[in-house]
């Protein structure tokens, strides 16, 4: 992000909260930590960051709260970093994510915590970069012959592996043991999805980096993981959402009280429960 660019492109506003204003040379190294699709946006993301934080701070002082800073794995907060964590204790508050939630949670949302399908695939591979036309077409019509002679004599497929694979499974005849679809190409896995066991499939798999005979041995299809395996997955997740909303909330009560300027910010006419 040229930081240059983003300060020709903005206009000379002040950004100020409660009459603090926030100088553009803040906002400018604020700029590095938000990578948005423009200058622009980049600009403004950072803007409404230092307003929150603007906003926390003057908040927290109003409190008279003191800074106590922590340190974690060798790093040690800075003060205003334990000011703000120090509100959010205080007038920031979650709950826990009990059983009856969880179990909602996961009812409505078993595709989430079903285990991965396994196949057992066996393939023979003609190795070649795409962008070498040449080399990839000859992979390609090789690939193709392998397929004419498996069509006659399919129990020849790990013999012709062992002979012809690029792959270092060619000494285990092609085998590639158990495999999901996350852990190979998307060609390779789309290819896998469309056999069924014991089944070669009809038509090269063109992957980027070479070309695929491809037979599928067996498929292991996946379950949904039991409740008390991911109960305490589902509960970070619950308690993190509602943390992430109650934070929103608590900004925008704030920014609603008090007097911004140079930037909209979400706002809430709520009063600021002391």
């Amino acid at each position: 992000m040229c930081i240059d660019t983003v300060r020709r492109s903005e206009p000379a506003v002040v950004v100020a909260v409660n009459d603090a204003v926030i100088k553009r040379a803040a906002i400018a190294r604020e700029v590095q930590n938000h990578a948005d699709a423009s200058p622009k946006a980049a600009w403004d993301s950072a803007t409404r960051a230092l307003v929150v934080r603007g906003l926390l701070l003057q908040r927290a002082r109003s409190l008279g709260l003191a800074a106590e800073p922590r340190s974690e794995d060798g790093l040690r907060e800075t003060d205003d970093e334990a000011l703000i964590r120090a509100l959010l204790e205080l007038e920031v508050r979650t709950p826990t994510a009990d059983e009856a939630s969880c179990l909602r949670y996961y009812r409505a949302n078993q595709a989430r915590f079903r285990s991965p399908d396994l196949f057992e695939p066996l393939h023979i591979l003609f190795k070649a970069p795409r962008t070498d036309e040449a080399a990839y077409a000859k992979s390609r019509v090789s690939a193709e012959a392998v397929l004419t002679e498996l069509a006659s004599a399919p129990d020849r497929f790990e013999r012709l592996a062992r002979a012809l694979s690029d792959c270092p499974s060619a000494r285990d005849g092609g085998r590639l043991g158990q495999v999901t679809q996350a852990e190979v190409t998307p060609e390779f896995a789309t290819a896998l999805d469309s056999l069924r066991a014991g089944e070669t499939r009809g038509t090269p798999v063109c992957a980027s980096y070479g070309v695929h005979v491809l037979r599928l041995d067996r498929k292991i299809a996946g379950a949904v993981l039991p409740f008390a395996q991911v109960r305490e997955r589902i509960a970070s997740y619950l308690e993190e959402s509602a943390s992430r909303r109650a934070l929103a909330q608590y900004v925008a009560l704030l920014a609603g009280q008090a007097r911004i300027s140079g930037i909209d910010m979400p706002s809430s006419a709520s009063p600021l429960v002391q």
